[in-house]
């Protein structure tokens, strides 16, 4: 199971930490608390898990994930390779994710993308070995050395949820675009990871009106 709903503690010092640098994030760290726990596995299922949820609601990427556990059992490069396309689709993934989660699963079985090597690798160049495959763009990167990696300063600029979790923190007339985001993520550094944590909490919790 990639997703468990229980209190992600080890992010307590980062987002205490935050709340004295940001009365913004104080205030809402007072009503919201800390994120659930969204760790995915290193590896190649943490990176099939990432690419299933390119583009859709997070709810429907747990549906999805969950059929593929179901039909490709274990998530291996082989195992991917080995399963039909008509066993992926009912799973749920269009042909474009099914192209790219086996050219991703031909990459790691010659050598070409070595998961094992990006982890002891510097955030930036993680980000472009990974970005070098079809089908991860800076997005999915940025999602794998978070949750994956769990490395503490990577901040999803582009993301949509978070993007409109910022305007609602800090009251902004419009959604920031990314050049924005990155500026009023700055003085977050080094726990910029945490805050987008935060921040994915923020957007769902019910306590929060968009």
């Amino acid at each position: 199971m990639w997703y468990h709903p229980r209190p992600d503690l080890s992010l307590k010092p980062a987002l205490e930490e935050l709340s004295r640098r940001d009365a913004d994030i104080a205030r809402a760290y007072a009503v919201c608390g800390l994120p659930e726990t969204r760790n995915r596995k290193p590896g190649f299922s943490g990176l099939v898990r990432i690419v299933v949820g390119q583009q859709v609601s997070a709810g429907a990427a747990r549906a999805i994930a969950e059929r593929l556990d179901a039909a490709v059992a274990p998530i291996t490069p082989a195992a991917m390779l080995k399963a039909t396309d008509a066993r992926l689709r009912k799973a749920g993934l269009s042909r474009a994710k099914i192209a790219y989660l086996k050219g991703l699963a031909r990459a790691v079985e010659d050598g070409a993308l070595d998961l094992d090597a990006i982890a002891r690798q510097d955030d930036d160049e993680a980000m472009a070995n990974l970005r070098a495959h079809k089908g991860i763009g800076r997005w999915s990167a940025e999602l794998y050395l978070l949750f994956s990696l769990r490395r503490p300063d990577v901040w999803p600029a582009g993301d949509l949820a978070v993007r409109a979790a910022v305007k609602r923190l800090k009251k902004l007339r419009a959604v920031p675009d990314e050049n924005r985001m990155d500026r009023i993520a700055e003085p977050w550094r080094p726990y910029r990871s945490a805050a987008a944590l935060f921040l994915w909490h923020y957007y769902r919790h019910p306590g929060v009106t968009f």
